[in-house]
């Protein structure tokens, strides 16, 4: 079960998007074999952990590969309770670059998470108040974006709901207070706290991205026009 203090959490929305499915199966799926089961939000939205991605990716993985879901599940259950970490095939390397933009009050907290993103070959664009992201954003239409919701006094909030709301960019809510109710509630697909681990970040930005590289240029493209 996913929890409130998880280093990263993620919206059901978030979830169907990286593994290329219904919202609507990932509920049938918990509802009908209980054995994925995320948090509900006071607003009742589910949240899930990265551990849970990554069991929903090895039921998909095994479903792939000829498994019903009631097999994928079963398989799931036993290495569960035999304490083995499921595996998943993993991701092929995407050739381009994704771009992430992040929208950070402390310089220090985004030099770091830069340089650990570069690290892991992202390109990476930095504003530090409201108004340099919504020009970042316009201008260079990043894949992802991270949002510090107390930039600019809090307008994070406005900022997630704002690029949420294009439909062409994932959007990362972070904060050292439990906002994730409240950052799900407008849009962001996943909420991390500050201090962010540099890992965890990766992590998450890799999981949100996946292999979504193809209609990157084409869309950067379009908005440049």
């Amino acid at each position: 079960m996913a929890r409130a203090e998880d280093p990263a959490i993620y919206s059901i929305g978030a979830v169907a998007r990286m593994l290329n499915l219904p919202t609507s199966t990932l509920r049938a799926w918990e509802e009908r074999y209980s054995v994925i089961t995320p948090i509900r939000s006071e607003g009742s939205q589910r949240l899930y952990s990265r551990t849970q991605v990554e069991q929903l990716r090895f039921i998909k993985s095994r479903m792939d590969a000829g498994a019903s879901a009631a097999d994928a599940h079963r398989l799931l259950s036993q290495d569960l309770a035999a304490e083995h970490i499921p595996a998943a095939p993993a991701e092929p390397d995407a050739a381009a670059k994704p771009l992430v933009l992040m929208a950070e009050r402390d310089s220090y907290a985004a030099n770091l998470a830069e340089y650990f993103l570069r690290t892991e070959g992202y390109e990476v664009a930095f504003a530090s108040d409201a108004g340099q992201a919504v020009l970042q954003f316009d201008e260079r239409a990043p894949d992802l974006v991270i949002i510090d919701l107390l930039i600019s006094g809090g307008a994070g909030f406005r900022l997630c709901s704002e690029f949420a709301a294009k439909g062409t960019t994932q959007v990362v809510a972070v904060s050292a207070i439990d906002s994730a109710d409240e950052a799900m509630r407008v849009g962001a697909a996943a909420f991390m706290r500050k201090p962010l681990d540099p890992l965890t970040l990766v992590s998450t930005v890799r999981d949100l991205l996946g292999t979504s590289a193809l209609a990157r240029e084409g869309r950067r493209s379009t908005v440049r026009r």
